[in-house]
């Protein structure tokens, strides 16, 4: 067990470090996982404030997990929010604290932005992270349904 996880707001360098991780998780959840140019857009992104991110380092210093959110804005508290779009911590780096330690990370982030709210999606197949956010005190909106438009919808959109 670590005894203090390393994790640190992740700069434009680490995006490939990110990215290899990013690929790591899209094969958990059964996702084809980045392009070749990913790394790219995702350092461009870090650099331009569009998304923040958060790494957590094994004792050898390697990357070893990820948290990935964004701004958002809720009209009925009329205040900023956050949303984790990923927690990722690679298999062999679990039972650390790692996650547990990003995650306190962005959530405490969100408080100094004073955010009204930190909000996430979880696959439903997936117990373990189900089970990990309960034990944070989080609530399943079970009334709520996501939904989506993809970049080839997008374009077909008139």
């Amino acid at each position: 067990m670590i005894e203090r996880p390393a994790i640190r707001r992740a700069q434009p360098g680490d995006a490939v470090a990110i990215t290899a991780l990013i690929s790591q998780l899209a094969a958990f959840e059964r996702l084809p996982g980045p392009d070749d140019a990913a790394a790219e857009r995702l350092a461009s992104s870090l650099q331009a404030g569009h998304c923040l991110a958060w790494l957590a380092e094994n004792l050898d210093g390697q990357a070893a997990g990820y948290a990935l959110a964004f701004q958002t804005y809720s009209t009925f508290l009329a205040r900023r929010g956050l949303f984790l779009e990923d927690l990722f911590v690679a298999p062999e780096a679990r039972g650390q604290g790692l996650g547990r330690a990003l995650f306190l990370a962005v959530a405490a982030f969100a408080r100094e932005q004073e955010a009204g709210r930190l909000e996430w999606m979880v696959l439903d197949w997936n117990e373990p992270a189900r089970n990990f956010y309960t034990s944070l005190g989080a609530g399943e909106l079970p009334e709520w349904r996501l939904n989506r438009l993809d970049a080839a919808a997008l374009a077909a959109l008139k």
